[in-house]
């Protein structure tokens, strides 16, 4: 179906000039008699729609909505094992699980598309078992989509004397002290084994704070031939999905040129890497909106590595539809619980005596009422309880923060379809900052870029 919420017709026309520019010339007229005007509205609408789908061997993105006043978009991401709708943050489950949690408890948040880890999966239970069993979907038992890293993030982060050559990263084994090698070829081929339905190119990570520019220009330069090596290699084309990681740094110039190298490459979706390693958050979204500018408007965009809520309602303001980031689980076994109210933490004594649940209005099955299906009814004072030595409060904390994330994620996208994400914008910042004067300048300062001001009623 196809939810252009509109006046009709003409925010519809005006949608599609804004794709296509404006027509030029008469307008059409019918070709036969018995054609109504209301048919033809129709098929002028089945037009357009045909206009905002794009489709490659295992991937459709469909168009389905954009903001009137920002770059935030609507859309679905089919994939081999279903549909997903944007935007979207993706839960990591590092080794093949969320720790602490099912697939299908995963599942029952209304998780659609989760992350793997190659570098983790590649050491254990690595490829001979994962071609053995038929990838990492049957490992786990999970039946929807999977997204897969390069591994090259967590060779350069992760392991002491890692170094990066034309060739790959080098480093040494975390097992026996050996030394290791991962190209482009052997990142794909990991990641075919894997059997994820996005994969992601063999990308040479720096952190946006890396002091060298000359280092920064060829790190850029090498993620683009390292990309050409990986669609050399990649043997499941029509089966798995390969994005490029466009980088640069906090160089927007480079970043621009990164663009337009990787868009010609014509993968099926782009990520925006690098990002998140301790740059001004200013900086930041200058490089998100800077990048998303200059990508196919058709095309599934991933920003990398970012979670807090705050930055995904920014991050789609700015025109991004995938998020991931593994502060959700990790801060729930810091006994945190995300809320629309901010982060509340249930080892505090305050919630010993509190009967409610972790989240007023909440729907995940945590905070629903026990008498609905499905629902375990969980008290603020029974997390408080099971906090310290019990493990059960990670659980239900990392089920209701999943749950959470991708709630907000949905509420965005319902915004933008209503064409009132403005309105959503503001009402999150007003839910989660006690007044005004405590909003973040860089989302005040990001937002008034694409025609928010949160100041304004």
């Amino acid at each position: 179906m196809f939810f252009l919420q509109f006046d009709a017709h003409a925010r519809l026309q005006q949608f599609s000039a804004s794709i296509h520019g404006p027509r030029e010339g008469p307008e059409l007229q019918p070709a036969c008699a018995f054609l109504t005007s209301s048919s033809l509205r129709r098929m002028s609408i089945v037009q357009r729609m045909a206009s905002n789908k794009a489709s490659s061997a295992a991937l459709t993105f469909e168009l389905v909505a954009k903001c009137s006043t920002t770059r935030a978009r609507a859309s679905i991401l089919t994939l081999p094992h279903g549909p997903v709708n944007l935007p979207i943050f993706m839960p990591v489950a590092t080794q093949a699980s969320l720790k602490g949690i099912t697939p299908e408890q995963l599942e029952s948040t209304g998780c659609r598309l989760c992350l793997n880890n190659t570098y983790h999966l590649g050491l254990k239970p690595g490829q001979e078992v994962l071609d053995a069993v038929g990838g990492a979907h049957k490992l786990q038992g999970w039946k929807h989509n999977l997204l897969t890293d390069s591994g090259g993030f967590q060779m350069v982060s992760l392991l002491k004397l890692a170094k990066v050559t034309e060739e790959g990263v080098r480093f040494l084994s975390p097992h026996d002290g050996s030394p290791m090698l991962l190209t482009p070829e052997h990142s794909m081929s990991l990641q075919n084994s894997i059997g994820s339905d996005i994969m992601m190119q063999l990308d040479d990570v720096l952190v946006t704070t890396h002091p060298d520019k000359a280092r920064m220009r060829e790190a850029m330069e090498r993620s683009v031939r390292w990309l050409d090596r990986c669609i050399k290699a990649h043997k499941n084309p029509d089966r798995q999905n390969l994005f490029c990681i466009i980088q640069g740094g906090l160089d927007l110039e480079m970043r621009r040129e990164c663009c337009r190298e990787m868009v010609a490459r014509d993968t099926p979706g782009i990520a925006i890497g690098g990002l998140s390693g301790g740059e001004a958050k200013d900086d930041f979204c200058k490089v998100v909106a800077a990048c998303t500018e200059l990508l196919p408007e058709l095309k599934p965009r991933y920003v990398m590595g970012i979670g807090y809520p705050e930055d995904l309602v920014v991050s789609t303001a700015l025109g991004a539809d995938m998020f991931d980031c593994v502060w959700p689980t990790r801060t729930a076994r810091f006994g945190n619980a995300i809320t629309k109210h901010g982060v509340l933490n249930m080892k505090k004594e305050q919630y010993a005596k509190d009967f409610g649940p972790i989240e007023d209005g909440c729907g995940c099955p945590c905070c629903r009422p026990v008498d609905q299906e499905g629902a375990i009814g969980v008290t603020r004072a029974f997390v408080h309880h099971n906090s310290a030595k019990e493990t059960v409060a990670a659980h239900l904390l990392t089920i209701h923060n999943v749950w959470y994330q991708l709630h907000l994620m949905g509420g965005a996208r319902d915004a933008i379809i209503a064409d009132k994400f403005p309105a959503f914008v503001k009402e999150f910042f007003n839910n989660l900052y006690p007044d005004r004067k405590s909003y973040p300048s860089w989302a005040v300062n990001a937002l008034k870029t694409v025609g928010i001001d949160l100041f304004e009623s």
